[in-house]
C-alpha cells in the first residue's frame, strides 16, 4: 500500500498520479481520517502525561500525610476518558488501514501515459506470423477434432468456462508446464516451491486481492469453524506472502521463486466476453514467478523478468510481441509493467500470455517485507511477479501456430522430449 507520510505531505501530487488508475477520490476520506486520528492520538498523551504528573504527587503527597483523594478521583475520571480515546484511536487506525488498503499503487514515471490497453506501447516483435495455406482454425475446432479438449462434458461437471483435457492433450499441458519450470529452475535461478491454494482473507489482503478484487475470488466457508479460506487466482499470492512480516538479510536478495498452480478466477463482469474455447476460464493452470528485491534492483529485474517469460515463447518457436502497459492499463499494484502478448492464427490477433509487474515498495509495504540496507535502517523490499507462462494460453498457442491442413498439429522440438518424442497430434492422441 501506499506510505501514509506521502499522501499526508503530498496529497495533490499523489491525486494526481492516480488520475488515470482510480482511487483518487479517496485522497480527502483519507486526510480526513488521519487528522481525526492524530487529534485522538495527542488528546490521549496529553492526558496519559497528565496522569503520570498527578500519580508522582499523589504519591508526594500520600508521603506527606495530604489528603489526596480529590486528585485521585479526578485522575479516574482521566483514566476512563483515556480508555475511550484508547477505543475510538483503534477504530480510526482500523478505518484508515482499510482505505488505504483501496488506494492503488502510484505508476512510475517511465510508465506511458494512457487510459486503455488501446494506449499501450509496442516495445518489440519476435518472430514471423506463419501464412497458411489454408484457412487457420481456432483452437477450439482443432482440440474438439482431435479429441483433446472437451467443453461439453466440463460444463456438465460444473459450469461454461471449464475444460476436460483428454490424452496427449492432458499430456501436452504437463509438458508444457515440466519445460517452463526447468527454464526458469535450471536456466533463470527461480526456487521452485509448492503452495497452498487455499489462503486466509490476511493474506489475500496482504499481496493486493483484497478489497479491490473480492468479486472475482472463489471462495470456502468451513462449516465447523466458519472460517473463510479463498482459491488462488495465481500463485503470485502465496508466493509474495510467504516471507510477511518477516526482515529479510539484504545478501538473499534478490529472491527468485516459481510456483506452477491451479489458478481460479470468477471472472465476474466478463459475461459473454471469450466465451468460446480456453481464453478466459474460471480454473487454468500456470507457472507464476514472483521476485523479493531490494530497491535499487527492481528496475532491472523487471527486464529480466521479462526476458525469461520471453524465452519460453522462443524455445516453442511462437511469434509474439512485447508492450508496455500504460498507466491506465497498469492494475492496482503495478507501478511499472509489460504484457507479452502472442500470436493466434485462429484469431488472427496478438493475446496477452504474460503480465510481469513491478510493484515496487507498495507490495512490501503491504506484506510487511523489509530488508536491512547497507546503512543500517531497514526498508521495504520491493515485490515483482509474472506469468512464466499461463499454461492454457501456451497450449492454444500451440495448437494454432503448429496445426496442419490435415487437421493433424505438429510438436515443436522443445517439446517433443517431454512427450517421449512425439512429433505430431492426430486424432489418435486424444479419447
Amino acid at each position: 500500500m501506499l506510505d501514509l507520510r506521502l499522501v499526508r505531505e503530498q496529497p495533490d501530487a499523489v491525486a494526481r498520479g492516480l488520475a488515470d488508475k482510480g482511487g483518487a477520490e479517496l485522497i480527502p476520506e483519507v486526510l480526513a481520517l488521519d487528522a481525526d486520528r492524530r487529534r485522538l492520538v495527542r488528546e490521549a498523551e496529553e492526558l496519559k502525561a497528565r496522569r503520570n504528573r498527578a500519580s508522582e504527587a499523589i504519591g508526594q503527597a500520600k508521603k506527606r500525610g495530604a489528603d489526596a483523594s480529590a486528585e485521585q478521583a479526578r485522575m479516574r475520571e482521566v483514566g476512563e476518558r483515556i480508555k475511550a480515546l484508547d477505543a475510538e484511536i483503534a477504530v480510526a487506525g482500523a478505518r484508515l488501514e482499510a482505505l488505504l488498503a483501496q488506494l492503488p499503487n502510484l505508476p512510475s514515471p517511465a510508465a506511458p501515459a494512457g487510459k486503455s490497453e488501446a494506449d499501450n506501447v509496442e516495445v518489440r516483435r519476435w518472430g514471423e506470423p506463419r501464412v497458411f495455406d489454408f484457412a487457420a482454425r481456432p483452437h477450439e475446432e482443432l482440440g474438439a477434432a482431435l479429441g483433446l479438449l472437451d467443453l461439453d462434458r466440463a460444463s456438465r461437471l460444473a459450469k461454461s468456462r471449464f475444460a476436460v483435457l483428454w490424452g496427449a492433450g492432458a499430456r501436452l499441458s504437463r509438458a508444457l508446464a515440466q519445460l517452463m519450470l526447468d527454464l526458469h529452475t535450471r536456466e533463470h535461478g527461480y526456487t521452485e516451491l509448492w503452495v497452498p491454494h487455499l489462503v486466509n482473507a490476511e493474506t489475500m489482503l496482504k499481496s493486493g486481492q483484497l478489497p479491490k478484487f473480492e468479486e472475482q475470488l472463489f471462495k470456502t466457508v468451513e462449516a465447523d469453524e466458519g472460517r473463510v479460506l479463498y482459491l488462488i487466482p495465481t500463485a503470485e499470492v502465496a508466493l509474495t506472502a510467504l516471507h510477511a512480516g518477516e526482515t529479510l538479510p539484504a545478501a538473499s536478495l534478490p529472491r527468485r521463486y516459481a510456483a506452477f498452480t491451479p489458478c481460479y478466477r470468477r471472472e465476474a463482469g466478463t459475461y459473454g466476453k471469450d466465451m468460446k474455447g480456453m481464453i478466459r476460464h474460471h480454473q487454468f493452470d500456470k507457472v507464476e514467478l514472483v521476485k523479493l528485491t531490494a530497491a535499487e534492483q527492481s528496475a532491472v529485474e523487471l527486464e529480466a523478468l521479462v526476458r525469461e517469460a520471453e524465452e519460453v515463447l522462443r524455445r516453442l518457436g511462437l511469434p509474439y510481441r512485447v508492450v508496455d502497459r500504460c498507466v491506465g492499463d497498469l492494475g492496482f499494484s503495478a507501478a511499472r509493467g509489460y504484457d507479452l502478448e502472442v500470436w493466434l492464427p485462429g484469431q488472427g490477433r496478438y493475446r496477452e500470455i504474460s503480465s510481469c509487474s513491478n510493484y515496487e515498495a507498495f507490495g512490501g509495504r503491504r506484506a510487511g517485507i523489509r530488508y536491512r540496507a547497507a546503512a543500517g535502517a531497514t526498508e521495504f523490499v520491493h515485490t515483482l511477479n509474472g506469468s512464466g507462462l499461463a499454461v492454457g494460453r501456451t497450449l492454444i498457442a500451440v495448437l494454432e501456430n503448429y496445426q496442419n491442413a490435415d487437421g493433424t498439429v505438429t510438436l515443436p522440438p522443445a517439446l517433443r522430449p517431454y512427450m517421449d518424442g512425439l512429433e505430431r497430434l492426430t486424432p489418435r492422441a486424444g479419447r
